[in-house]
């Protein structure tokens, strides 16, 4: 894959070194799967750091794949939303492990004992978050009263380090609290406006309740390090995702207002969406702040700047979603009911990159140029040597020159079955009308019978650098899994799979097309041996009919 300038090299085969200074060939063809920590199994109500998150990893390894693509990790507000977080910063405190808790001896046994049993399919958000955070309160009161104490030290650095965002977070989150959860542009205007004096008397008055939320943040931050250790330790690399838009009821709107067009009482003067396409007559209205780029650049987007080292503090690879709106995005009035009244407004274009990269250094980008696309967007993405998406589910009808089919693609593409606002590939398929469903059939030159498989096949096989799959897919599940559905309020972010849906049957036939369509890793010729080569031992199963 070209990266031109924004590959950040770590301890792993594509960049070219390891830990120990072995040397390995650079490989051009990587491969991944698309699974958000929330899907996995568990007997909490929503899939967490723990136990089967590693096996999660080890399940990767056996199929030969080298990256993870997990959605945003913050934590979710309203809706449910990864893409609708209350921080670009922090992280999920809904994903954090009990058991792992339980082990570290700030929770006990008998605190699990009585958790309601919620090992199914889906995520009951309400009744995950009225049953977990208990315990997590729990857990920081074990904490404060001594408890895994040899945490302590490391607390008190993680709260110095990460004070910069952390401490006006765990403010917001208190804050928030103490006012029954109300936006922030309905609290008391002393408060909206961080007027000083107001902000220390409410720091002091809750003091508690945001060492709490540090507290929470503390114990993500230490578990997902130990869990993206482990996956890069064993030659998968995290893809993470950097929506470009934060959500209005956020710490990052509440904190930095001058970056935003806003009105006094903190409202936004104008919202993103997108314009009016055949998929949607009137266009799509997503309501969140736009940026004020004039300000941003005269602070040398320094809030930028320490959201993307924040993001790598988390993956190894940064996926930015909306790309689009760095060239130009779509700014509505707000009050508008539809998107139809809005207006393409200039973003800050390569400037922004390269103030950026000046700032953090190399980093390993893929954009989300998906949607409504000019000539800008393409150009801004090939001046910055990027590579952008393909979605095999966009790529079927009368042209052959659609730039979504495979035999267009260029090796700086990467290739997805489907994303997570996309139906999974069996779901698709099923809908699609006749002529559509033959086309497909004619440009795989196979029946369909086993879609998701079959298009599993034509990514792999496709001529990009990197595939991703999506674990629906691989488990061969139809709408029942989707993530989300665009514009659907509710009912999104809930699939989970269940344990015996994960096994090495699947693993084995996912590394067989890996081996089979080069996307494994391989040492160079004069080395004994390469610890990125997860090759299957033992009996081949390939993929049956």
């Amino acid at each position: 894959m070209r990266r031109v300038g924004w590959e950040m090299p770590i301890a792993d085969a594509a960049s070219g070194g390891s830990a120990n200074g072995a040397t390995f060939m650079r490989p051009s063809r990587v491969s991944g799967v698309l699974a958000h920590p929330s899907s996995f199994p568990g007997p909490y109500g929503i899939g967490d750091l723990g136990d089967e998150a590693y096996r999660f990893i080890d399940w990767l390894v056996l199929a030969g794949q080298r990256r993870w693509q997990v959605m945003p990790l913050g934590p979710t507000g309203f809706g449910d939303s990864p893409y609708a977080a209350l921080s670009a910063f922090a992280g999920n405190p809904l994903l954090i492990s009990l058991d792992r808790l339980r082990q570290d001896g700030l929770l006990e046994a008998s605190d699990l004992e009585t958790y309601p049993s919620l090992d199914g399919w889906q995520v009951d958000y309400g009744i995950v978050i009225a049953s977990k955070f208990p315990l997590l309160r729990r857990a920081f009161d074990r904490f404060r009263r001594g408890a895994a104490g040899d945490q302590r030290a490391e607390f008190q650095a993680f709260r110095e380090r990460e004070a910069g965002w952390l401490d006006d977070f765990a403010l917001f989150m208190a804050l928030k609290d103490a006012h029954g959860g109300k936006a922030w542009t309905d609290w008391p205007e002393p408060i909206l406006t961080r007027d000083p004096d107001v902000i220390a008397e409410w720091v002091t008055k809750l003091d508690s309740e945001i060492k709490y939320y540090q507290f929470t943040q503390f114990q993500f931050a230490r578990q997902w390090a130990d869990l993206r250790r482990y996956s890069n330790d064993h030659g998968v690399r995290v893809i993470g995702d950097l929506p470009i838009f934060v959500a209005h009821d956020s710490v990052d709107v509440w904190a930095n207002r001058s970056l935003f067009h806003l009105d006094e009482r903190g409202r936004s003067t104008v919202v993103a969406g997108v314009p009016p396409d055949p998929f949607a007559a009137t266009g799509q209205l997503w309501g969140n702040p736009v940026f004020d780029w004039g300000a941003m650049a005269a602070h040398g987007y320094a809030w930028w700047v320490a959201r993307m080292r924040g993001t790598l503090s988390q993956v190894d690879i940064i996926r930015i979603d909306h790309f689009r709106g760095f060239a130009a995005a779509w700014v509505v009035p707000a009050g508008d009911d539809t998107a139809a009244g809005g207006h393409w407004e200039t973003g800050p274009g390569q400037a922004f990159f390269e103030a950026l990269r000046a700032a953090v250094g190399d980093v390993e980008i893929i954009v989300e140029d998906l949607g409504v696309i000019t000539a800008d967007v393409i150009a801004l993405r090939e001046s910055l040597g990027l590579p952008g998406m393909k979605v095999l589910q966009f790529a079927f009808g009368e042209d052959p020159d659609n730039a979504y089919l495979p035999h267009n693609y260029e090796r700086n593409d990467v290739v997805y079955t489907a994303t997570h606002d996309n139906q999974t590939t069996i779901g698709w398929f099923n809908g699609l009308p006749e002529p559509t469903r033959v086309a497909v059939q004619r440009y795989i030159g196979r029946d369909g019978s086993d879609i998701a498989w079959d298009m599993m096949r034509l990514a792999l096989w496709s001529v990009a650098d990197m595939a991703i799959v999506s674990l629906q897919d691989v488990m061969r599940l139809g709408d029942e899994a989707r993530m989300n559905t665009p514009g659907r309020p509710g009912g999104n972010w809930t699939w989970r799979y269940l344990p015996h849906q994960l096994h090495d049957g699947l693993a084995a036939g996912l590394g067989d097309l890996t081996t089979t369509y080069g996307r494994r890793a391989r040492p160079e010729p004069d080395r004994g041996g390469n610890p990125f080569d997860y090759t299957v031992s033992g009996t081949v199963h390939p993929l049956t009919r």
